[in-house]
């Protein structure tokens, strides 16, 4: 099994920041993918922010330029610096990570159990 972590989730006025991180733990040989979704109440869950196993990074629109997705391998993290932040990222932040636990077995999707961002106007 895969645990994961999040953390650093908060209330922030409108322009502040906030730094989320997400860690991984358990039976892992490899991580594949990376990302960030998140869901505002009434919303459905939509993709924030993805990373792959060879750093390169993929945006949603309404993130691109205020956002960065970044990993630490060593430590099986992923991050996700928000600055710029408008009341509309107000949502709960779910990581999730593609994972394998053995050289033998395709990847599976993990997900944390959400952080929850607040942007006041």
């Amino acid at each position: 099994q895969v645990q994961l972590v999040e953390s650093g989730g908060g209330l922030v006025q409108s322009g502040g920041s906030l730094r989320l991180s997400c860690a991984a733990s358990g039976s892992i040989f490899v991580i594949n993918t990376m990302g960030w979704y998140r869901q505002a109440p009434g919303n459905q869950r939509e993709l924030v922010a993805t990373i792959i196993s060879g750093g390169t990074a993929n945006y949603a629109d309404f993130v691109k330029g205020r956002f960065t997705i970044s990993r630490d391998y060593a430590m099986n993290t992923v991050y996700l610096q928000m600055d710029s932040l408008k009341p509309e990222d107000t949502a709960v932040y779910h990581c999730y990570a593609d994972v394998q636990s053995s050289r033998y077995t395709s990847g599976r999707n993990y997900w944390g159990q959400g952080t929850q961002v607040t942007v006041s106007s």
